[in-house]
């Protein structure tokens, strides 16, 4: 029998999508879709029916339309259930190439491949978070390019921490790195990014994938690694990853965190000197950041 979901779909003001999708992934959905419609935003999150009452939903539509409210727009929300196979291939109703950075193109497998000189990142999401469409994943990507474009000693191996997709952990091979694991604590994720790594024909030695979150790296790992990048939400960073970086890291390694918004960095600065770290640099796209970070030590 296929598996089921909600969608919980919310109709705006354009000028709410980073909010609303922000909010629906700390609420935690599995992957949200969004787009401008007659100059109208219509953003969708998805939950699993096996986590989520209708009770559960309820409430949550009436926090989105509180925090719409707070922002001084309405906002009408409704959810209905759909099947896995809907939403996988309703990803293709709205997702088309991208371009990002100066190197980097973000490509759905379904469609024919275009004459690039960019790196190409073949995807095939179905129902894993983490197509490159959302400023998270796009600033981290940017980033990503910037750091392995400067002189970096090989074999330089990174860890890309809550994976979805793995598309941070294939930009970084396609970039240069020569070892990337990819973790993350959703089994559907963790098949994701092992059918988006073989379909960029990446070796699975090169691209572990694997469930779990920093403690499964570091498991993993014979020595400290050289780099890592985190594009999950800034309470999740400051509670569980940065506390573990300094033995995943080595002393002259860096790490990229994204999935922050701007008025958050402060705490995310706090923790980060708690345990001896800094930001060095910092890439912003509306009301998200990416921030480079580096041990003091």
């Amino acid at each position: 029998m296929s598996h089921q979901w909600w969608e919980l779909r919310v109709l705006s003001e354009p000028a709410l999508d980073e909010l609303l999708s922000w909010e629906l992934q700390s609420l935690g959905c599995q992957g949200t879709a969004s787009q401008i419609v007659d100059g109208q935003l219509k953003i969708s999150g998805y939950f699993s029916t096996a986590l989520y009452s209708e009770a559960r939903l309820s409430e949550m539509a009436q926090q989105l339309k509180h925090s719409a409210a707070e922002a001084g727009v309405m906002a009408q929300v409704n959810w209905v259930l759909i099947r896995e196979e809907d939403w996988a291939n309703s990803w293709k109703d709205y997702w088309h190439p991208t371009e990002v950075g100066d190197r980097l193109l973000i490509h759905p497998n379904w469609l024919p491949l275009p004459e690039t000189d960019r790196l190409v990142l073949r995807l095939n999401p179905g129902v894993a978070f983490g197509t490159g469409a959302h400023a998270t994943t796009q600033l981290c990507l940017i980033a990503l390019e910037s750091q392995l474009a400067s002189s970096v000693s090989h074999p330089f191996t990174l860890a890309d921490i809550g994976c979805g997709t793995g598309i941070l952990a294939i930009a970084a091979l396609k970039l240069g790195a020569d070892q990337a694991y990819a973790v993350d604590t959703d089994p559907l994720a963790v098949q994701s990014a092992q059918e988006c790594r073989d379909l960029n024909g990446i070796d699975a030695s090169q691209m572990p994938v694997s469930e779990g979150s920093i403690g499964e790296v570091i498991a993993q790992i014979s020595a400290p690694i050289d780099g890592f990048c985190c594009n999950i939400l800034a309470h999740t960073i400051i509670d569980y990853i940065i506390p573990h970086l300094s033995v995943l890291t080595q002393p002259q390694g860096w790490g990229l965190l994204s999935g922050i918004l701007a008025q958050q960095i402060p705490l995310v600065a706090a923790a980060l000197a708690q345990y001896g770290w800094s930001i060095q640099q910092t890439w912003q796209q509306e009301d998200w950041v990416c921030l480079k970070v580096q041990h003091r030590g």
